[in-house]
């Protein structure tokens, strides 16, 4: 990305629909003599502006632009001196303006002027005067804008506060408008908490957005892997130019004020009777009236905390090393001498004296670390237990610090020291506590199956009571059941306690809740397993609210429902499972990796409901996680799903950039075959599609043996869409029986009407897929009933169903797969001969396409013949064009760099 470019060049206007409209709509009105577009600052009323001049140029009205400043407002007229004509003498101003209006009006008085000043309210009393004759004349119309909290004059106020002029109102920005601006700017999807840390930072003001991207560009620490953005180091405060203008808004505080701004940028918010012990009240009054600082009351405590996140980083910057230390420590000791009155006091005290000396009280550090565990601020808990002494140390802390650990993907050093906690523990509950943690490190974090038994089995040996050995044997039913088939733990599993409080740890507890819903949703029992997982996550917030804390998110119990609903053909609340629990993880500041999960499962249920591009984003997200914190092993699983929309989208280089990183890492034994289904498009896309049903067959053997109905109907699906309806129907139809939801019997009906080539059968399962939320599986369902009805010479039923297949593959953001080809050609080709026409057009010969297809090269022959007469072409090379394989260019991406 060439930082200079995007810094001169003007940022997509997105998010702006309405307000255009409301533009479109006023400049339309014959009365209407300008608009006005007024905002705070930075939210992009000049960007919107120029926006609508240019609009009003492209409908036939000449333009013309103004900026005023404070310093050009000393001098009249001197923001719009270039639009008076040469020679005008304005010694009279009366007779001098009527002659700039004559000589903008031209020859026949017909000339319609659009002018745009920019800041208005800065314009001099001179100026305003001479414009307002133009307008009320009708010489000109006027965009101006005006800044949010500015003084009006009078004189402008007559100009521009008048019916014939009307308001636009421009508001910052919420979070979707952020991420579509910053993605069409960068060209390429933003990674979640990236999106997240510059909206808050921003607030949705697209100039600070802009100039924190620019700086951070600048220094690096936004970075693309060619598929994803992310801030991969510390956020940059922001260009020299954004600092300026922060600095320009604290400059209206007085000195008094300063010290309870600079409190407030180091501690967050404070009391409001800690800001009177720095500043008098009308200090304060001021401060608020000023718009630098909010004001919030809860109960009976009264809050101050600074109105902008970006003028904190500003401040900080600014605070001298000994300064900051002696704040900090000052602000510390008046919490300390309130005696305890918030929850949360030990963690701001301890965060305080951390960042002022770098230590603090052991007891001080243990109390705040459990705390921040308790609200699974997993890089808390490691600042906190980092800095305990080592004469402090107990089982239960290094616990605490192996866990956080663990969860921020460190998990040899995680296991270093759980693993000492484990020799100091004496009491059983922390065995089994310690156990717990380093059994999840092992396999769920780490992979690594024979240790996590090891350590089952050594505690199997020291737990005492009948309740302690159930804890050991749950931790070895969830292992168990991810790992073996058939799976010894579904018993156990199914036998768990619906209520945590009831469990004896609740690290266990959880652990073994979330397998269970892995459990149901593999048996094919989908809607059930959505069920429990949502229990499980009310359940365990319950437990948390009680007060007992779990070392991982509830939000985590909701990863499986995610997969579930997805199985069972609910899109719609998948989303909504899924939207939500991101954004309690991240709110959080929660462990990556149910995020990772998380973005990897929507990647897999945008992929099902015909969404390639969007899933590529959340499989680049969830790669991006596994790459930043370690968390290898998953990322055989998300790169095939990478891949996998990488060649719906044409981009075979891409697909085969990540299924070659993919054979790099060693999976988890849970896929259970749907690791394969990217090759198989990947192949599919290079006209394989021989070879990708074998693939996918392979899958499905893998599923099969596994008990996982779901992988297994996937799989058969896929077959079926790539020229094996025949072949894979019966089982489906069996499937759809065993399986709770609608997917699967969809996907049933869908495989059936292809293998029969029944229009009315293609046309219903169309409509059925489509209620669902399946667009593409409609798309292909429609436009297989028009290749039908087309060969059957039903033209006009035929027209139909393609102009219904174009629909709805316009919402599958340019997939492009067998099925959508079909009967796009003037004699549509038989299954065998459209097989062996895309074969040839990736320009294999005859013996290849013959060996793959387990036919003779007679018959290869055979058929390019007939393919080549309905084509009408007479070469190979005519081949890709006529079969309607060049849609267009895949989508833009970012130059991926070596790995």
């Amino acid at each position: 990305m060439e930082v200079r470019a995007l810094a001169a060049s003007p940022w997509p206007l997105i998010g702006r629909d309405r307000e255009l409209h409301q533009f479109e709509a006023a400049w339309s009105d014959e009365r209407c003599k300008g608009v006005r577009i007024f905002g705070p600052p930075g939210v992009g009323k000049s960007r919107l502006a120029e926006e609508c001049l240019g609009r009003a140029a492209a409908s036939g009205w000449k333009v013309l632009q103004a900026t005023a400043t404070a310093a050009a407002a000393t001098v009249p007229l001197g923001a719009i001196a270039h639009i008076i004509p040469a020679g005008v003498d304005l010694s009279d101003p009366m007779k001098g303006f009527a002659e700039v209006a004559a000589s903008l009006a031209g020859p026949q008085q017909r000339t319609r002027w659009a002018l745009w000043v920019d800041d208005i309210h800065l314009l001099d009393a001179t100026s305003v005067l001479l414009l307002q004759q133009l307008v009320d004349a009708g010489v000109i119309r006027l965009i101006c804008t005006v800044r949010a909290g500015e003084p009006i004059s009078e004189a402008v106020a007559a100009l521009c506060y008048r019916d014939v002029v009307r308001q636009i109102d421009v508001t910052a920005f919420d979070r979707q408008n952020v991420e579509e601006v910053l993605r069409t700017a960068l060209g390429g999807p933003i990674e979640r908490q990236t999106l997240r840390e510059l909206f808050t930072a921003s607030e949705g003001n697209i100039l600070y957005v802009r100039e924190l991207v620019l700086s951070a560009l600048a220094s690096g620490s936004l970075t693309t892997d060619g598929e994803i953005w992310e801030l991969t180091g510390d956020r940059p405060v922001g260009t020299s130019k954004l600092i300026e203008v922060i600095q320009a808004r604290l400059a209206v505080a007085d000195a008094p004020a300063r010290p309870v701004l600079e409190l407030l940028a180091l501690c967050g918010s404070i009391g409001l009777s800690d800001a009177q012990a720095l500043a008098p009240v009308e200090v304060l009054i001021n401060l608020e009236q000023a718009g630098l600082v909010r004001v919030s009351a809860e109960w009976r405590r009264t809050t101050m905390s600074l109105t902008h996140p970006l003028y904190g980083e500003v401040l900080r910057e600014q605070i001298p090393h000994l300064r900051r230390r002696v704040m900090l420590l000052q602000q510390a000791e008046r919490v300390e001498s309130y005696g305890p009155r918030r929850r949360d006091d030990a963690l701001q005290v301890a965060t305080w004296r951390l960042a002022a000396t770098g230590t603090a009280d052991p007891a001080l550090l243990v109390r705040a670390a459990n705390l921040a565990r308790h609200a699974t601020d997993v890089q808390q808990v490691l600042t906190l237990m980092s800095a305990l002494p080592s004469d402090a140390r107990t089982a239960a802390t290094q616990l605490i610090h192996g866990e956080a650990l663990a969860l921020l993907g460190r998990c040899q050093e995680a296991e270093n020291i759980l693993a000492e906690a484990d020799v100091m523990s004496d009491t059983e509950e922390d065995l089994l506590a310690i156990m717990s943690m380093r059994v999840r490190n092992f396999y769920w974090i780490q992979s690594r199956t024979e240790a996590a038994y090891a350590v089952v089995n050594a505690a199997r040996d020291r737990a005492t009571s009948d309740a302690g050995r159930r804890v050991v044997e749950l931790n070895d039913a969830w292992v168990r059941y991810l790992v073996e088939v058939p799976t010894p733990g579904m018993p156990l599993l199914l036998d768990l306690e619906d209520d945590p409080a009831d469990a004896l740890d609740a690290g266990t507890w959880d652990m073994a809740a979330t397998t269970r819903t892995v459990a149901l949703v593999r048996l094919g029992r989908c809607v059930e397993g959505a069920e429990w997982a949502v229990h499980a996550y009310t359940a365990q917030l319950r437990d948390v609210n009680s007060g007992r804390t779990h070392s991982v998110h509830a939000a985590s119990q909701l990863i499986p429902a995610i997969r579930a609903f997805a199985d069972a053909g609910q899109f719609t609340e998948n989303q909504k499972t899924a939207e939500g629990a991101l954004t309690e993880l991240m709110t959080a500041r929660a462990s990556p990796i149910p995020s990772a999960w998380i973005a990897a499962f929507l990647g897999r249920s945008e992929l099902m409901a015909g969404r390639p591009e969007t899933a590529r984003g959340w499989y680049a997200e969830a790669a991006s996680l596994t790459r930043t914190y370690g968390f290898h092993h998953m990322l055989p699983e998300i790169l095939d799903g990478l891949a996998c929309a990488a060649a719906l989208l044409g981009d075979e280089g891409a697909a085969q950039d990540a299924l070659a990183e993919a054979t790099t890492y060693t999976p988890m034994v849970h896929l259970h075959g749907e690791d394969r289904i990217g090759r198989a498009w990947l192949l599919a896309s290079q006209g394989n599609l021989a070879k990708a049903r074998q693939v996918l067959a392979e899958g499905v053997k893998v599923a099969r043996e596994a008990e996982n109905l779901p992988a297994e109907a996937r799989l058969l699906t896929d077959i079926a869409r790539l020229g094996g309806a025949s072949e894979v129907m019966t089982r489906l139809a069996q499937l759809a029986i065993q399986s709770q939801g609608a997917l699967t019997p969809a996907r049933a009906a869908f495989t059936a009407a292809l293998a029969a080539n029944a229009p009315d059968q293609l046309l219903a399962s169309a409509d059925e897929l489509e209620a669902l939320g399946a667009d593409l599986m409609a798309a292909e369902a429609a436009n297989a009933a028009g290749a039908a009805l087309t060969k059957a010479g039903q033209g006009r039923p035929a027209a139909a169903a393609a102009q219904r297949a174009t629909s709805l593959a316009s919402r599958c953001e340019g997939a492009r797969t067998p099925l959508l080809n079909v009967g796009k050609i003037a004699q549509p080709l038989t299954p065998r001969q459209y097989e062996i026409a895309l074969l040839a057009a990736a320009l294999h010969s005859n013996s290849d396409i013959a060996e793959q297809l387990h036919v003779t090269v007679k018959t290869v022959e055979v058929h390019l013949g007939a393919v080549f007469r309905k084509l009408g072409i007479t070469r190979r090379q005519e081949l890709p064009e006529a079969l309607g394989q060049t849609q267009g260019p895949p989508p833009t991406r970012a130059p991926r760099p070596n790995r």
